[in-house]
């Protein structure tokens, strides 16, 4: 039987969402608590991959097993894994269902105060200098006029194709003057959000043009654009998935 699960973390801690061989991750922690509550090995499957440092408030991921799930498989599992991790919800899907492949988009923010912030550290990009959020913004939308996001991506990525479908990409000025950018695709390349936002941060520091902007995105060349924005202010927020992957979700477990 295959299931589901929707879940949260504060990705600081962790060498991101897959396991590695040289830090902790996300999905060892998980395969860890629920191989151990459920009494076998568990394998977890992420809807993508997050970086190191960088948090999701909302995540799937899906799992298969024989075993009967207790009820008290979340609460359990919760009490196992650290504070920074939570599993929200457990439920079953079709033996099609893919918590990576049946996603029909992701949706990212990225945030940057303006001043150091306690409550914040580690959850937002501490950034003093100006920027121009509106010359920000005109290169933000030249983004939904392309497909190939080369530019964008880490250069050692095994993927068939650097295409994207980009649903929208703007910056919002917060009440409190907290910069928010908000992006949502069909998928996402290694690195990409990261790098769009730093070469985006350029553009609004005046250290290139829109015009700049769009023929990095032409030149399908990582070196060409700017540096990763640190991974502290990105969280991936939503996942969609198509309504029918949730017809089962009628009963939920104990927490």
């Amino acid at each position: 039987m295959r299931y589901f699960l929707e879940l949260a973390y504060r990705g600081t801690n962790y060498h991101g969402w897959q396991r590695q061989p040289n830090g902790l991750s996300v999905q060892e922690v998980l395969e860890t608590a629920f191989s151990t509550v459920l009494r076998e090995t568990i394998v977890i499957v992420g809807s993508g991959r997050t970086d190191a440092g960088v948090h999701a408030g909302q995540q799937y991921a899906h799992f298969e097993t024989d075993v009967l799930l207790p009820t008290h498989l979340l609460r359990s599992v919760n009490r196992i894994i650290p504070n920074d991790i939570v599993v929200f919800d457990c439920f079953p899907v079709g033996p099609r269902d893919h918590a990576r492949y049946t996603a029909t988009y992701r949706y990212y923010q990225y945030s940057i105060i303006r001043r150091k912030d306690p409550f914040r550290d580690g959850l937002a990009c501490v950034f003093f200098l100006p920027l121009d959020v509106d010359r920000m913004n005109d290169a933000a939308d030249k983004l939904r006029q392309y497909t190939d996001f080369k530019s964008f991506s880490k250069v050692k990525t095994d993927v068939r194709t650097f295409n994207c479908r980009i649903d929208f990409a703007y910056w919002e000025v917060k009440p409190n003057g907290e910069l928010m950018f908000h992006i949502r695709a069909d998928r996402f390349l290694r690195g990409m959000v990261r790098a769009i936002v730093g070469t985006l941060m350029m553009v609004g520091q005046g250290r290139m043009t829109v015009a700049d902007f769009e023929r990095i995105i032409q030149t399908r060349d990582r070196q060409a654009a700017g540096r990763a924005a640190p991974a502290e202010g990105l969280s991936l927020v939503e996942v969609g998935y198509p309504d029918a992957v949730f017809s089962q979700r009628t009963n939920p477990l104990e927490r």
